[in-house]
């Protein structure tokens, strides 16, 4: 594939401060996340330690960034979940459910990683497909 036909796209609103990532990669077939944290969205780092307040901002951040691509969560085709305490699965999940169509959960994993950006306790990656 040419260099030509992969696109990196800043998303507004998203935090940019230095970081060495593009916020999405498309490459002509799939849309490429990365890892978005509560604290990446203006305001967000006070929901730090609520992991139903964190995990709706992401989720809503998520919703916006594939918005301004020109897609929608049903087109999710793969997410990666990074909690820093397994234990609170459930109460994610509640808030992850919430945000997608009857029939359209995409393949996820969904691990236990201390010392996630900016102090969070959810990050959220996902892959989109075209």
């Amino acid at each position: 594939m040419a260099p030509a036909d992969i696109r990196r796209v800043a998303v507004p609103g998203l935090a940019t401060a230095d970081s060495p990532f593009a916020h999405v990669v498309v490459d002509g077939t799939y849309a490429f996340l990365s890892g978005i944290v509560a604290s990446d969205v203006p305001g967000g780092a006070a929901a730090r330690g609520d992991i139903t307040r964190e995990a709706e901002i992401v989720m809503a951040a998520i919703c916006e960034a594939l918005a301004h691509i020109g897609l929608e969560m049903e087109r999710i085709v793969r997410v990666e979940v990074h909690l820093t305490d397994l234990g609170r699965m459930p109460e994610f999940d509640r808030v992850y459910r919430r945000f997608f169509p009857s029939g359209a959960l995409p393949a996820r994993t969904c691990t236990q990683s201390g010392g996630l950006a900016g102090g969070s306790n959810v990050e959220i990656t996902v892959t989109a497909r075209l």
